[in-house]
């Protein structure tokens, strides 16, 4: 069963449903059998790479959102991220452009470590306060989960990736998505945001029984058997 995940690394809602997805994938039964790939995606594509001004300034201006609002919507976030383990801290995020990021997630899948490289790169946003487009941090990310220094640097400081990466915002386009994350299954099912972990896995057990039916190979009658009523 393949798993495709479109998300922004920017997206705070991203990270939380990524964690109920991961809670339902855990205690999944046939989980061995599941290929996720992760999908970039960017909320605000127009957005510099290193934006001067505060979250919230951020939202206050370019979205238009009031301050009182964002406190509130902050708030609400925070108690959701606790439920799932996480501390977002939102007065330290480094507000800038995710698409450096991504290309880096392109670069840390290509060697089997996109997952870990997104868990990475989301908390040292949400949690950490550190800026994900400077090549020092990425570096130090990289390292932590076995990527080669140079590499990364070299990935950087050019356009490696860039084409996956608006290769997936397009694809995300043609299917329909209008926003994140959204999470698709076997090409047939998609789920938008961050659905509790109860719907993930519910959305798991039928596409794998819908892949995976059940074959009787009784001719015809049922043999003897014992049910609920006896033998």
């Amino acid at each position: 069963m393949k798993i495709e995940i479109w998300s922004d690394v920017k997206c705070p809602w991203c990270f939380v449903g990524k964690r109920r997805f991961e809670k339902a994938l855990a205690d999944f039964p046939h989980k061995d059998g599941v290929e996720v790939t992760w999908k970039s995606y960017q909320l605000d594509p127009g957005l510099p790479d290193h934006y001067d001004g505060t979250e919230q300034q951020y939202l206050a201006e370019r979205k238009g959102i009031d301050p009182d609002q964002v406190r509130q919507m902050w708030e609400h976030l925070a108690q959701q991220a606790a439920g799932e383990g996480l501390d977002f801290d939102f007065d330290r995020i480094v507000v800038g452009n995710s698409f450096t990021a991504h290309r880096f997630l392109h670069l840390a899948s290509s060697h089997g470590r996109g997952g870990a490289a997104k868990e990475a790169i989301m908390s040292a946003h949400f949690e950490q306060g550190l800026d994900t487009s400077d090549v020092d941090i990425l570096v130090s990310l990289g390292t932590g989960i076995g990527l080669d220094e140079e590499e990364i640097r070299a990935t950087v400081a050019g356009d490696r990736f860039a084409d996956d990466v608006r290769r997936d915002i397009e694809e995300a386009r043609t299917i329909g998505v209008q926003g994140v994350p959204f999470f698709v299954i076997d090409r047939k099912y998609g789920i938008s945001g961050a659905q509790p972990s109860e719907l993930f896995r519910q959305a798991l057990d039928q596409a794998w029984q819908e892949a995976h039916p059940l074959v009787s190979l009784t001719p015809s009658a049922d043999g003897p058997a014992c049910g609920p009523d006896g033998c």
